[in-house]
């Protein structure tokens, strides 16, 4: 006697109609997101292209202006495969979404591992990028702007101790020097007190030429990248779980492309049996 086909258990088909909605529009949802965040990336990028006075473009390694937008272009493309795939159950475009975000988290994986066992190398680096960008002060206002947010926000001055603005061609500590700001620092090294009400933006000047323990009184003295070395350590479960936080995510995202693609081909494969 020929054998009956196994029919699935009702309550495994109903199971599956009430998950597999959950995962599509899961997935459609958070691809959404990060597609909103990339556009959002785009705009910030090409609004600061746009109003940047000069045409410094090699102000580090790259302008950040166009990396905002490389970056933010990058997600439109990658979070419209998985919008669309999710939304039209089109394998294809699930499979390459879910290629492309396993790519990523397997760089992002060993970046971290590479940054951990290199941090001496990382560190040398970091210190050669801000040496550069002190050199660049005042070429680039995007870059000024950056720097002075560091040193505000930080409350430091220069790359391991104020006197490196003496790099800088203008707070040059020359005889020679002909700028009004020769041996000063930018307003961002200084030391702001509550009681103040009127930004001065001359209270760095002549401060290169003051000892430390004067010096300390009007400015930061401590360089930025020992500060932000001690931060990193001091908010280090803070910076680890952000990091794990957006591993999880992608982790996540990528079960719920894998997962949908897996239930499609279900249905696709019923229906040939069926037919």
């Amino acid at each position: 006697m020929p054998r009956s086909r196994k029919t699935p258990h009702p309550n495994n088909m109903n199971g599956r109609k009430k998950s597999y909605p959950i995962i599509k529009y899961t997935l459609f949802v958070c691809c959404y997101l990060f597609w909103v965040a990339g556009a959002v990336l785009i705009a910030v990028g090409m609004y600061a292209k746009i109003s940047k006075e000069g045409d410094v473009v090699d102000s580090l390694t790259a302008d950040p202006a166009l990396l905002l937008i490389i970056i933010g272009s990058l997600m439109l493309i990658i979070t419209f495969f998985g919008c669309c795939g999710a939304l039209r159950n089109v394998v294809l475009l699930l499979k390459m979404f879910l290629g492309i975000l396993v790519a990523i988290l397997l760089l992002q994986i060993a970046a971290a591992v590479l940054g951990f066992l290199f941090s001496d190398m990382v560190l040398h680096r970091t210190e050669q990028l801000m040496r550069k960008g002190i050199v660049r002060y005042r070429e680039d206002m995007d870059l000024e702007n950056l720097i002075d947010f560091v040193q505000k926000k930080f409350r430091c001055c220069g790359v391991h101790s104020y006197e490196d603005w003496s790099d800088n061609m203008y707070f040059q500590c020359l005889e020679t020097n002909p700028s009004l700001e020769g041996c000063g620092v930018p307003f961002s090294c200084c030391i702001r007190h509550r009681n103040e009400t009127v930004l001065n933006t001359m209270c760095g000047y002549e401060s290169q030429t003051l000892e430390e323990p004067s010096a300390a009184k009007i400015i930061y003295t401590t360089g930025c990248l020992d500060k932000i070395v001690w931060w990193g350590k001091q908010n280090l479960l803070i910076v680890g779980g952000m990091t794990v936080g957006l591993l999880g995510l992608e982790i996540i995202m990528s079960c719920l492309a894998a997962a949908q693609m897996s239930e499609i081909r279900k249905q696709q494969r019923k229906s040939t049996e069926t037919y």
